[in-house]
């Protein structure tokens, strides 16, 4: 049986917008700004489709939560090679102790061997 690889995607500010604060100092501006993909989870697509190129997995599954935007994040995804994307909408603000459980059910229930992180 070959391996399956899980590939979690981040939304993000686009790593060449310059970043500003909102004007009562409650977080980051977002609205109206251009996002993308982590530059760190894209290099571990990469490295995922390197394995995939390699003979050493079967098929590469890109996984996002959020908002329904973060499916623009899964087709680049797609787009550069994975196999197929898995998307949790929600609006609510993630947790990173939410997260991690959400990555394990869908680790478990793709039944993936290799869950490669950026």
């Amino acid at each position: 049986r070959e391996m399956k690889i899980l590939v979690p995607v981040k939304r993000v500010i686009d790593a060449n917008i310059r970043v500003r604060v909102k004007s009562d100092n409650s977080g980051v501006e977002t609205a109206n700004v251009k996002m993308a993909m982590n530059p760190f989870c894209e290099i571990a697509v990469e490295e995922a489709l390197r394995l995939k190129e390699a003979g050493a997995a079967e098929e590469v599954v890109v996984v996002s939560a959020g908002v329904e935007k973060c499916q623009e994040t899964i087709r680049t995804g797609l787009a550069m090679g994975a196999d197929r994307g898995v998307h949790i909408n929600t609006e609510a603000t993630l947790e990173p102790l939410v997260i991690a459980k959400m990555l394990k059910a869908i680790a478990e229930k793709e039944d993936a061997e290799l869950v490669v992180l950026g």
